[in-house]
């Protein structure tokens, strides 16, 4: 049996920083630990999960100025196979803080940098040229400003073409409008 290739797409990735504090307090300059910086957004964690189970896909995503080529970086230390777009502004960071006191975990997530039309419909080129072709696209995350609502059904239809098994995982309008596309699949969370 051959290996299925995999293709993750994020167009939202984000540089994840995390840190501990002993307690948040409101009004007050907060001493955190050292941070901790890891490469996040949806596509890019399914990648990453892959990679922890043995597996192999290559990561589509977009990565503009610094915080991007800090993404690119901290991926190629996990080796994982990467396809950056390039965009114009920069990729968005998020931000998580763990109270020790309470056991709580304070989550900040940023919007992401506007895309424009040429910059997003860059990811269907790379998809269309995508060699080996992929057997399967995982299509995963919040979608940043420019980005049509209804990126995810495209993503769907064109790896339907592909003869591709497409996964949609996000939320909202995106992922009702992902319907049309007809994915193989979706994932949910419970709210939705």
């Amino acid at each position: 049996m051959s290996k299925k290739h995999i293709l993750t797409i994020t167009i939202n990735p984000a540089l994840d920083i995390s840190t501990v504090i002993d307690r948040v307090m409101p009004e007050h300059k907060l001493r955190c630990r050292n941070p901790v910086y890891e490469p996040g957004g949806g596509g890019i964690n399914v990648s990453r999960a892959i990679k922890k189970l043995g597996g192999e896909s290559t990561a589509l995503f977009t990565s503009g100025g610094y915080t991007g080529n800090m993404l690119n970086s901290l991926l190629k230390q996990e080796d994982i196979a990467c396809c950056a777009l390039t965009i114009e502004e920069w990729t968005r960071e998020s931000f998580a803080v763990f109270e020790e006191s309470t056991g709580l975990q304070y989550r900040f997530g940023m919007e992401g940098p506007f895309l424009r039309e040429t910059e997003w419909e860059e990811a269907f080129k790379i998809l269309r040229d995508e060699r080996p072709r992929p057997d399967y696209i995982v299509g995963s995350g919040l979608l940043p400003p420019g980005v049509p609502q209804d990126f995810y059904a495209r993503i769907a239809r064109a790896g339907r073409d592909l003869g591709a098994r497409v996964i949609i995982d996000t939320s909202g309008e995106p992922l009702r409008l992902a319907l049309q596309g007809h994915p193989f699949m979706i994932k949910p969370n419970l709210r939705e």
